[in-house]
């Protein structure tokens, strides 16, 4: 439990120091959101290593999706993806529907434009750690309503 909001005070702290930093305007608002993206996909890459230590190679591209949505993601959110679809040619999407990272922000619709900056590091870990199983990818992340999140994840050939 204690390690959970530690986990979480540090993603809004670490937010919070992007975010006063620099200057304002669309452009910085974008260079944020791509250092957190940065930030993420190495420490992605560094829990991948760890956790995937003594676990067997796995087969497919779809195995690796299901170790990321069940050990990666309980790992470090406490609780497995509710969704993880796919169109058999190389797009997942993975669906939490009460995302940790965006449950300490109001349900309200006022709240749906700083959603990005609470997805990015997410986005970053995801990427990171398909990096270092052999997947280049791309992923990005949508919020329809509050708490819930779809990542959308595309494999690049």
């Amino acid at each position: 439990m204690a390690d959970e909001a530690l986990f979480q005070f540090l993603h809004s702290e670490l937010i919070q120091y992007i975010y006063k930093s620099g200057g304002s305007g669309e452009t910085e608002n974008g260079k944020r959101v791509t250092k957190l993206e940065t930030m993420g996909f190495r420490v992605g890459q560094g829990l991948i290593e760890r956790f995937t230590k003594e676990t067997p190679r796995f087969k497919d591209e779809l195995d690796i999706m299901k170790f990321i949505c069940k050990d990666f993601w309980t790992c470090l959110f406490k609780k497995q993806i509710d969704n993880l679809r796919t169109n058999h040619q190389g797009i997942y999407v993975l669906q939490d529907n009460s995302f940790r990272l965006l449950s300490q922000l109001s349900a309200g619709k006022q709240y749906l434009e700083h959603a990005p900056k609470y997805l990015a590091f997410t986005c970053g870990l995801v990427r990171g750690g398909l990096s270092d199983l052999g997947v280049k990818s791309v992923v990005t992340a949508e919020v329809a309503g509050m708490p819930a999140c779809k990542t959308l994840w595309q494999g690049c050939s």
